[in-house]
């Protein structure tokens, strides 16, 4: 599968270009055989380091930068590697999704959830 079509990787680069902005996240990657999974909003210049939200599974989601070669380069049984979700869309900014999984000990895409998390965060403001 191939990981970014074209007009992902211009979104991504297009976000990367602006910093200061909570985007929502453009693409999902995922282990189909693990629990590995990554909201991805933005990428840098060199089209290899991306940067959303890590889910590795171990209850404890963070924000950081991954590379898009690395993911390109793993290889899972049964002939696998890492996927990306074609049918998710992001629909809230990723501090929403980021508190979220924070109090759920894992990313999740349950509207309700993302809801009051994206609420939680516009109170403390």
């Amino acid at each position: 599968m191939i990981l970014l079509t074209d007009e992902l990787r211009d979104r991504l680069l297009a976000n990367g270009r602006r910093r200061e902005v909570d985007h929502v996240p453009v693409v999902k990657f995922f282990n189909p055989v693990g629990a590995g999974t990554w909201l991805i909003t933005e990428m840098e210049p060199d089209g290899d380091t991306l940067f959303g939200l890590a889910d590795l599974g171990f209850g404890c989601p963070e924000l950081g930068s991954c590379s898009l070669s690395e993911f390109t380069s793993i290889s899972l049984p049964f002939g696998l590697g890492i996927e990306r979700d074609i049918l998710f869309e992001g629909l809230f900014p990723l501090s929403a999704y980021a508190e979220a999984a924070r109090l759920a000990g894992s990313i999740v895409e349950s509207e309700r959830l993302l809801r009051a998390a994206a609420a939680s965060l516009r109170n403390r403001q």
